[in-house]
C-alpha cells in the first residue's frame, strides 16, 4: 500500500494510506492531532463523560420509583452487562478502523451507507437530548452552591431556565474556542468526584451500622440483588432502560481515538476499563444511599417525588450534616455535581462534533460540518449548531410541561437512542468480523457472541421502550393528537419525532449529494485515514489555539502512523 503525505488547510499533516485517495483532497483531512491521550487519560475521559455524580443525581430517584422496590442494585449490575459486551465490540472495531466517526463509520463498513448514517444520527440525537437535563441540573446546583435554595428548588422558575440556557451557551463557547480543561486537571476533578461519592457511601453505611441513620433506613440485604424480586417485567424494563443512561458516555474514549496514542489499542482498552470502574462506583453508591434513605415517599426517601430529579442534594445534607465540616462536605458535593455536569457537557459536545466531522468528511452531511477553526482547531458549525438545537429543545420542553418533567422525559427518551447506537455497534462488530470468528475462541466470544448478546439486550429494551412510552401515563409530558384526540406520551413523541426527522434529512441529503449513499465515498474497502502524529500531547483532547506555525521538516522527519 502506498502512503502519501499531505497537509490540509490548517497545516496538519495527514497520512493517506492510499495515494489515490490523497488526490481527492477534501476527504480525510480532519485536522485532528494525534498522541494527546495515553491510557490513563483515556480512561479519565471515558469515566468523566458519564458524569457519575450528575447521572446519579438525575436518575436514581426515577429508577427507584419505576421498580417500586429494593432491587436498584441488581438492576445496576444487569444494565452493566450489555455495556461491557458492547465495549468489547468497540474495542475490536477500533483496532480495525480507528476513525473518530465510530458507529457511523463502522456500521457503514459493515452494512452500508444507510445503516452508517443512522448510527451517526443516533449519536447526535442522544447527545442533543441529554443537554436539557444537563442544563437544568447545572442551574439547580449552581443556585445551591451560592445558597439560593429558593430558586434551586423551583424548576419552573424563569431564573433556572435562564441559567440553564446560559450554561449551554457557556459550554458551547468553551468547546468552540478550544479553552478546554487540561488532562491533568480533569484527572483531579474526576478523582475528587469519585472520592466524594465514596465518602458519601462510607459515611452513609457507617451511620446505618451505628444506628444514627434517620427513620426509614434499611439494613443491606442479599435480596436486593435478586432480580426475581422486582414486582413485574414492566418495572424491570423501565428501571433497566433508565439505568442505561448512567453508564452512557464511556464511548467518548473511543470517539477521540484519532487523538490518542496507539489509537488502535488504547481507546478500546480504556472503554472496557471505564465500564468496570463505573459498575463498582454505582453499585456501592446506590446500595449505600438506598440503605441510608430507604425507599419511602416522604422525607429523604428515594421515592419522594419532590426530589426524584435530584436525590444527591437532600442525601448530602442529611448524611454530612449542616454544620462545621459537614457543611464543607455538602458544598463540595454540590460543586462536584456541578463540575460533573460541566465535564459531561463538554464531553457531550466534543464527540458529537467528531461524529459530524467524520460524516462531513465522507460526504454524509453538508461539508460545513467539517469546517475547522483555523486558530482554535475546533469544529465550528457542528459546535454552534448543537448548542442552538439544545437550547431550542430545552426551552420547548420547559414550556410544554413543568420544568422538572424535562429531566424525566429527556432521560427516558435518551435511553432509546443509547440502546440503538450501542446495539448497532455490537451488531456491526459481529457482522464485520464474521469471517474471522472461527479462527479462535477469543475471536468467537469477543468479536461475535458477546457483542451480539449486547445488541440483543439493548434492542429488546429499545423496542419495548417505544411501546411503553406510547402511553401518556408512563411519561411526564403528553400530547393530544388533533382529529383522533389520541393522548401520546412525551417520551414516545421525542423518540418518534427524532426518527421522522432523521428519515427526512437522510432522504433529502441523499438526493442532493448521493455519493456517500451510493457507497462511493466510504465502504468496507475504504482505507482508514488518520492524521500524522504531531508528537506533543497538549490539552484534554490534544487541541489548543494554533498559531499557524509548523516546525520546518515536521512533516518529513517523522514516520507516518499506520492504520488499523
Amino acid at each position: 500500500m502506498v502512503q502519501d503525505h499531505s497537509r490540509n488547510e490548517l497545516g496538519v499533516a495527514v497520512v493517506h494510506l492510499d495515494a489515490s485517495l490523497a488526490e481527492q483532497g477534501e476527504s480525510g483531512e480532519k485536522g485532528l492531532k494525534e498522541g494527546a491521550l495515553g491510557f490513563v487519560s483515556s480512561v479519565v475521559v471515558g469515566v468523566a463523560s458519564t458524569a457519575p455524580a450528575y447521572s446519579l443525581a438525575a436518575t436514581l430517584g426515577f429508577v427507584v420509583i419505576a421498580i417500586n422496590g429494593l432491587q436498584a442494585p441488581i438492576i445496576t449490575i444487569i444494565a452493566f452487562v450489555p455495556m461491557l459486551f458492547i465495549s468489547y465490540g468497540y474495542k475490536a472495531l477500533n483496532s480495525a478502523d480507528p476513525d473518530c466517526g465510530t458507529t457511523f463509520t463502522w456500521a457503514t463498513r459493515a452494512f452500508g451507507p444507510k445503516s452508517g448514517w443512522w448510527g451517526g444520527w443516533g449519536i447526535v440525537v442522544a447527545d442533543v437530548l441529554v443537554m436539557a437535563s444537563l442544563a437544568q441540573v447545572a442551574a439547580d446546583y449552581l443556585f445551591q452552591l451560592f445558597g439560593a435554595y429558593g430558586l434551586s428548588g423551583n424548576p419552573n422558575s424563569g431564573w433556572v431556565l435562564l441559567v440553564g440556557i446560559g450554561w449551554i451557551v457557556a459550554m458551547t463557547a468553551i468547546c468552540y474556542v478550544g479553552i478546554e480543561i487540561s488532562a491533568n486537571f480533569q484527572k483531579v476533578l474526576l478523582s475528587i468526584e469519585i472520592t466524594m461519592l465514596l465518602v458519601l457511601s462510607i459515611v452513609a453505611l457507617v451511620k446505618v451500622g451505628n444506628g444514627t441513620a434517620p427513620l426509614g433506613h434499611l439494613t443491606p440485604s442479599w435480596t436486593w440483588f435478586n432480580p426475581f424480586d422486582v414486582p413485574d417485567i414492566e418495572s424491570f424494563m423501565v428501571g433497566f432502560t433508565l439505568m442505561l443512561f448512567i453508564y452512557w458516555g464511556w464511548d467518548t474514549a473511543v470517539s477521540v481515538n484519532e487523538e490518542t496514542k496507539e489509537r488502535d489499542k488504547i481507546p478500546g482498552r480504556a472503554a472496557v476499563t471505564s465500564t468496570v470502574i463505573l459498575l463498582a462506583t454505582y453499585a456501592l453508591v446506590i446500595m449505600s444511599t438506598q440503605s441510608y434513605a430507604g425507599i419511602g415517599t416522604k422525607g429523604i426517601g428515594l421515592q419522594n417525588p419532590n426530589h426524584n430529579g435530584d436525590v444527591l442534594t437532600v442525601l448530602g445534607t442529611s448524611i454530612f450534616g449542616t454544620s462545621g465540616f459537614g457543611t464543607f462536605l455538602t458544598k463540595l458535593l454540590v460543586l462536584m455535581v456541578l463540575s460533573s455536569a460541566a465535564a459531561s457537557t463538554q464531553t457531550t459536545i466534543l464527540p458529537t462534533a467528531r461524529t459530524t466531522l467524520s460524516m462531513a468528511v465522507f460526504k454524509a452531511v453538508p461539508s460545513a460540518f467539517a469546517k475547522i477553526h483555523k486558530r482554535f482547531l475546533t469544529p465550528t458549525t457542528s459546535t454552534v449548531t448543537m448548542g442552538a438545537v439544545s437550547i431550542a429543545l430545552y426551552v420547548g420542553m420547559n414550556y410544554v410541561s413543568n420544568g422538572n418533567a424535562v429531566i424525566g422525559d429527556s432521560v427516558s427518551a435518551l435511553g432509546v437512542w443509547i440502546a440503538f447506537y450501542y446495539g448497532l455497534t455490537g451488531l456491526s462488530c459481529a457482522w464485520y468480523f464474521r469471517s474471522t470468528l472461527r479462527e479462535s475462541p477469543r475471536n468467537l466470544w469477543l468479536r461475535g457472541i458477546l457483542p451480539l448478546v449486547g445488541w440483543l439486550m439493548l434492542w429488546t429494551a429499545m423496542f419495548w421502550a417505544f411501546w411503553y412510552y406510547w402511553h401518556p401515563t408512563n411519561c411526564y409530558t403528553s400530547w393530544n393528537m388533533p382529529i383522533t384526540h389520541w393522548q401520546i406520551g412525551g417520551v414516545f413523541l421525542l423518540d418518534f419525532g427524532a426518527v421522522i426527522l432523521g428519515i427526512v434529512l437522510m432522504v433529502v441529503y441523499a438526493r442532493l449529494r448521493p455519493a456517500y449513499f451510493r457507497g462511493e465515498v466510504l465502504n468496507r474497502d475504504t482505507p482508514t485515514r488518520v492524521p500524522q502524529d504531531l508528537g506533543t500531547p497538549v490539552g484534554l483532547f490534544g487541541i489548543e489555539p494554533f498559531d499557524g506555525e509548523v516546525p520546518q521538516g515536521e512533516e518529513t522527519d517523522k514516520e507516518p502512523t499506520g492504520a488499523g
